[in-house]
């Protein structure tokens, strides 16, 4: 299993934040996002909790060994579920592939928590396993890469969040934001 994670601040408040994070997509930056399908969205009636499940279409390049060990293609499929509790205003988000799932699982968390005046703290983990106990070595090399991906998808994703950012800023504030 190999891990990866991340954390920062934006310099923008909570709420803004998570405006943003429902327009991160469709975005140039992350063009490997092709499709976001809104599967089931709830609200809590006792606690006023969101829940939103989508499904992200993605197209990824895999390396030519593992489409051939694997089979498959660029098309891959992820679940994702968010939380958003206005409350505490605490974010979060949970995702796993479901393509090819039964050859390596990629297990996400993001939070989006407040971090004092106008900011926001974000952190980002991810668990990743190769499911091919016979072939340690090729399971460790599928992992290796897909933390590779994992890691610059998450660089792309960051860059183009804050861009979002920026310019739902300058829409609601008709002036330059701060930078993140």
């Amino acid at each position: 299993m190999h891990f990866f994670s991340q954390d920062c601040q934006y310099e923008h408040p909570w709420s803004h934040v998570v405006i943003g994070m429902w327009r991160k997509y469709p975005n140039p930056r992350c063009s490997h996002v092709v499709s976001v399908d809104v599967v089931d969205r709830s609200v809590d009636p006792q606690t006023g909790i969101i829940r939103t499940e989508r499904i992200l279409g993605c197209k990824q390049k895999a390396p030519r060994w593992i489409v051939k060990l694997f089979g498959g293609s660029e098309d891959a499929f992820v679940r994702e579920i968010c939380f958003v509790d206005p409350a505490t205003q605490d974010t979060t988000i949970t995702s796993v592939n479901l393509s090819l799932s039964q050859f390596a699982s990629c297990y996400e968390v993001v939070r989006y928590t407040p971090a004092g005046h106008n900011r926001t703290h974000f952190t980002q983990t991810a668990e990743i396993q190769a499911r091919m106990n016979i072939w340690r070595s090729a399971a460790d090399g599928l992992e290796k890469w897909l933390v590779q991906r994992f890691e610059q998808n998450a660089h792309l994703g960051k860059v183009a969040f804050t861009d979002v950012l920026r310019t739902l800023w300058e829409e609601r504030h008709g002036h330059p934001a701060m930078s993140s």
